[in-house]
């Protein structure tokens, strides 16, 4: 079982990980973190953004992710939806398929199981 400081450790390094540029460095939003006995819910944006507030600086498509309390793997959800509807797809395991669903941080890799 990881703790919440090591879920955040993975929450930033998958955010290192599709962060673009280097210029823009894109954070987790701590107040919006929602924690379930299996994980906790990670929602971020550009520093740039949370530090101005300009809505020019932020993230167009900033989808949360899941980090497993398990296994540290990072779930990816859809762009469409809610986020409830995509808790409860996946606390009944039947969330829809792709080749990015799950991200391994000690191997780096995608896959879709």
């Amino acid at each position: 079982m990881l703790t919440n400081s090591e879920m955040l450790e993975i929450a930033k390094k998958y955010l290192r990980k599709i962060n673009g540029s280097e210029e823009d460095k894109l954070v987790v939003i701590s107040q919006l973190t929602v924690e379930k006995p299996y994980g906790n819910v990670y929602s971020y944006n550009f520093q740039k953004f949370i530090e101005t507030g300009n809505r020019k600086y932020s993230v167009a498509t900033g989808i949360p992710f899941l980090v497993e309390k398990e296994t540290g793997r990072v779930v990816n959800f859809s762009s469409s939806g809610h986020l409830e509807s995509h808790l409860k797809d996946y606390e009944n395991g039947t969330m829809s398929e792709s080749l990015d669903l799950y991200w391994y941080p000690d191997e780096d890799r995608y896959d879709y199981k």
